[in-house]
């Protein structure tokens, strides 16, 4: 097991490398960067920027640049370098985890993301608990119940629930809970009141929670269906082999058969991904959700500085996510050993 671990640590080096390099040469090499977006914008030709415009010592109002200038701006932003001279050098930086400071925000890339995580830990971690802690019984129910009304209008609700977007379902209960044509019942913008501040402990905690409802349900539902199929068909599985029939023949009861013998074996591939999707719930975002519900998160963070060519947050934030997902990886292989005794990664060491 040790060396196992040593070894997918010591191949991680490689896989992180390689996505950084293509990511670096996309980035660096497509039209439009910062340096060209940043000219166009003192031409007027642009929109926004004005912080970053405001904050370079070589802008001389919309009069245009000479070449000279040109040049002091690529120096400001770097791009004087050999693009290999400039990856090893942000390389060598991330190693140290200094990840820059935003072209566009004008604020250190680390900064930028722990103010944003906030409001990707609260959709993805509340999302995570109504996803595990409803599918599993909701899955054992349908397995048991299999061809009943009960598991056919589940089936139903659950893969219409499937079939309808995120955004869909977003937009719909902000026309009918948030004040649109219906009922003006929760809030849509940000996680609390403004004068959150201003309440007391156990206010706080219920403003923050009505203002979670709705964006939690928009990101969950879509998972239910998977998982609970998922659980399902792995119980499915189980019930059906001559094992369950054995401990049947001894007069075992059904609830002891199914919590003692087949639980700890249908659960093994809803577990092991329990690793992976716990430290994701904790980083990822949603871009159509924040949107919707005027949320600054991580997903918002992601497409707004892909626009606006901020390369330093594109790239920090790819490094410490890659990393965080190789680890999770390992985790849910590793969680595969834990859960099931006869599995056993000897060989491959």
């Amino acid at each position: 097991m040790f060396y196992y671990i040593i070894k997918r640590f010591l191949l991680m080096i490689p896989t992180l490398f390689g996505i950084m390099l293509i990511t670096f040469v996309v980035t660096q090499f497509v039209p439009g960067g910062p340096v060209e977006k940043l000219l166009a914008e003192i031409e007027g030709q642009g929109k926004g920027g004005g912080e970053a415009i405001s904050s370079s010592p070589v802008y001389r109002g919309g009069a245009g640049l000479d070449q000279e200038k040109i040049e002091q701006l690529k120096k400001f932003y770097g791009f004087d370098q050999p693009p290999i001279s400039r990856f090893f050098k942000m390389m060598k930086q991330y190693l140290q985890f200094d990840f820059g400071r935003s072209y566009y925000y004008q604020r250190g890339v680390a900064e930028l993301v722990i103010s944003r995580m906030p409001v990707s830990m609260s959709l993805g971690l509340w999302s995570f608990i109504i996803v595990y802690g409803c599918c599993i019984p909701l899955g054992i129910m349908k397995a048991v119940r299999d061809g009943s009304r009960f598991d056919v209008f589940s089936s139903t609700v659950i893969l219409v629930g499937y079939a309808i977007p995120g955004f869909v379902l977003g937009i719909t209960l902000i026309v009918l809970f948030g004040g649109g044509s219906f009922w003006n019942i929760f809030p849509l913008r940000g996680l609390v009141s403004d004068n959150w501040a201003d309440l007391g402990l156990m206010e706080k905690i219920l403003d923050y929670l009505w203002h979670m409802v709705l964006p939690i349900i928009s990101s969950a539902v879509g998972s239910l269906a998977v998982m609970t199929m998922l659980t399902k068909n792995s119980f499915l599985e189980e019930i059906g082999k001559q094992y369950v029939v054995t401990a049947r023949a001894k007069g075992l009861d059904e609830k002891t058969v199914l919590y003692k013998h087949v639980f700890r074996n249908a659960i093994i591939p809803i577990i092991t991904g329990f690793p992976g999707y716990f430290i994701a719930a904790f980083f990822t975002g949603s871009l159509l959700i924040e949107t919707i519900f005027s949320l600054d998160g991580m997903g918002l963070l992601a497409y707004q500085s892909v626009l606006n060519r901020d390369y330093p947050v594109v790239l920090g934030t790819l490094y410490f996510f890659t990393i965080i997902g190789l680890v999770s990886r390992l985790l849910s292989d590793l969680s595969y050993v834990f859960v099931d005794p006869r599995i056993s990664f000897s060989r491959v060491e």
